[in-house]
């Protein structure tokens, strides 16, 4: 029996050691437990990015013609149809009858309406009735229907002018005339009122006791200014130059004189 190697016991035999290959990565040293902690310090300090999820598509909104077109579309025709329906079809005899009535029967009351508040002219009351949209033939029957009741008279309606414009207003002759043709009043029922009422000493009288009022206000102008001044003013009331002349130099001296002897009372001109 052979002795192992640096034994000194004869009697046990030598023993042989067999090696393995071992594979490299049996064989790989391992990593030191420092760089790991390292590696894992690392890897918690820079996180990696969430993934982005991509954006979804963007969708169209509906329209309301998407839900509603065909309703749309129905309504529109149906109106179309209703207008065309009513541009074909006509009136009746009755209907036309029964519109013509109305028309007149509101012309009337428009008409009764005006004459309650003021007299009105055969041309005011036309005008009126026309302004209103009535039809041509409605306002021709309607204004010879007052004529021939009395509501509608132009002579008549020129003699109250008259009288109302001359008193009143104290307008002369001139000044009617261009106020009763601002109204409409026919030219031949203004001339036959005028006429009637033509009066030379009664259209002098009115001037002078105009005159006499206005004089009394121009007391702080001299002569020549309170003529000029008394002059127009009575020429736009309608006087005639040589009915103003008088009345005014009527007026002047009436009021100058009666100023002097009256102590102050009353203008005096310089």
């Amino acid at each position: 029996m052979a002795t192992p190697a640096g034994s000194d016991d004869p009697t046990l035999a030598p023993v042989t050691y067999l090696f393995a290959r071992k594979s490299a990565d049996a064989v790989a040293p391992a990593e030191p437990a420092a760089d790991q902690a390292e590696d894992a310090a690392a890897t918690e300090e820079e996180p990696s990015e969430p993934a982005v999820a991509p954006a979804p598509a963007l969708r169209r909104l509906p329209k309301f013609e998407d839900f509603y077109s065909d309703d749309v579309a129905s309504v529109d025709d149906s109106e179309d149809e209703d207008d065309n329906d009513e541009e074909e079809t006509p009136l009746t005899e009755e209907e036309l009858a029964s519109e013509r009535e109305g028309e007149a029967v509101r012309a009337h009351n428009i008409a009764l309406h005006a004459l309650g508040r003021k007299g009105v002219s055969i041309s005011e009351m036309a005008k009126l009735l026309k302004s209103r949209d009535l039809d041509e033939d409605i306002v021709e029957a309607e204004v010879a229907r007052l004529e021939a009741v009395g509501l509608l008279d132009d002579t008549a309606l020129a003699e109250n002018l008259v009288r109302s414009l001359q008193e009143r207003k104290g307008l002369g002759r001139s000044g009617v005339t261009s106020e009763l043709r601002r109204r409409g009043v026919d030219q031949a029922a203004i001339s036959a009122a005028l006429e009637t009422d033509d009066d030379g000493d009664d259209e002098a009288a009115r001037c002078l006791e105009i005159a006499l009022k206005r004089a009394s206000q121009l007391s702080s102008y001299d002569t020549e200014t309170a003529k000029r001044r008394l002059s127009g003013f009575l020429m736009r009331r309608g006087y005639s130059g040589q009915v103003v002349s008088a009345a005014v130099n009527a007026a002047l001296e009436g009021q100058g004189s009666r100023g002097s002897r009256s102590a102050g009372k009353g203008p005096r001109f310089r």
